[in-house]
């Protein structure tokens, strides 16, 4: 069983949890994720890991209640257990001095992208951060964003904080006047990562993403997350979750998306009607 020692409301249906898990905590790096299990009757379902503390023993994940496991995790609060906690999985990131590199995260994307900074800070380039979310209070982690990189830029798509616009935008605004950039990670919505592809495709700037969001099962066997990646079959759990985003077959992976959204709806109708799904920690999550 697996502590939750901290629980966060981030924004709203955003949640944060710290939770005790010392082996996975001691092998974790930037880019992994892991698969949790609420209690024995639970789905299994994988998190991407947003940060992690050795000294602590705790994995940091940050998750969307968008299904019926996600709507039900919010409902668990701080001492809480999970049933299962299993990683970390997958590549992690590749690190290397690659001297200057653009991250970008847009809306929860900003989660997984932190660690992936803070490591590539500390191998010694300037790392340029770029987040955005749809409106000001969607937006979190701006601080620990900013303590990753070397300067940080912000945008909303309403314009109700900092910058109006998209971090295409400010991505362009980037390229164009700091013109050396190494790499570009760039982690969110398919949507916004395709756009982001689109857009350094043009000034022949190497772009990594990561295909998490469609990942089921973790391990490679349910063959959910098959992706075609430079012509060839790969499995994002597997083979990734992060791959060289203009290799992507984006109008695919939007297909593969949504394959199972009816089944998806059905299951948090069941849930909601079946559940009086609020916690009762006091931190705001769970409704």
């Amino acid at each position: 069983m697996y502590r939750i020692v901290r629980k966060e409301a981030l924004a709203p249906t955003l949640s944060l949890f710290e939770i005790e898990a010392p082996l996975v905590a001691r092998k974790a790096r930037a880019g992994q994720f892991v698969i949790l299990r609420i209690n024995e009757e639970g789905e299994r379902i994988p998190l991407t890991i947003a940060d992690f503390d050795r000294a602590r023993e705790t994995i940091t994940c940050v998750f969307q209640e968008v299904g019926k496991t996600t709507k039900e995790l919010g409902t668990l609060c701080e001492g809480d257990y999970l049933q299962d906690f299993a990683g970390p999985l997958g590549l992690p990131s590749h690190i290397e001095n690659f001297g200057r590199v653009v991250c970008v995260g847009g809306g929860l994307g900003v989660a997984p992208v932190f660690p992936i900074a803070r490591a590539l800070k500390e191998a010694g380039n300037e790392v340029i951060g770029i987040m955005g979310a749809r409106t000001k209070e969607l937006l979190f982690w701006e601080e620990k964003m900013y303590s990753a990189c070397s300067e940080l830029w912000v945008t909303t798509d309403d314009g109700s904080y900092s910058r109006k616009g998209f971090v295409t935008d400010l991505l362009r605004e980037v390229i164009e006047k700091k013109k050396d950039v190494g790499l570009c990670v760039a982690i969110g919505p398919l949507p916004m990562m395709r756009a982001v592809c689109g857009l350094t495709r043009e000034y022949g700037l190497k772009t990594v993403v990561s295909l998490n969001s469609i990942m089921v099962d973790g391990t490679g066997m349910c063959g959910c997350c098959r992706v075609t990646v430079g012509g060839k079959t790969k499995f994002a759990c597997v083979d990734g979750p992060e791959f060289d985003g203009h290799l992507v077959d984006f109008e695919e992976m939007a297909r593969r998306a949504v394959i199972y959204k009816p089944q998806e709806q059905l299951a948090v109708s069941r849930y909601v009607k079946n559940s009086a799904h609020n916690c009762s920690c006091g931190c705001g999550g769970g409704r």
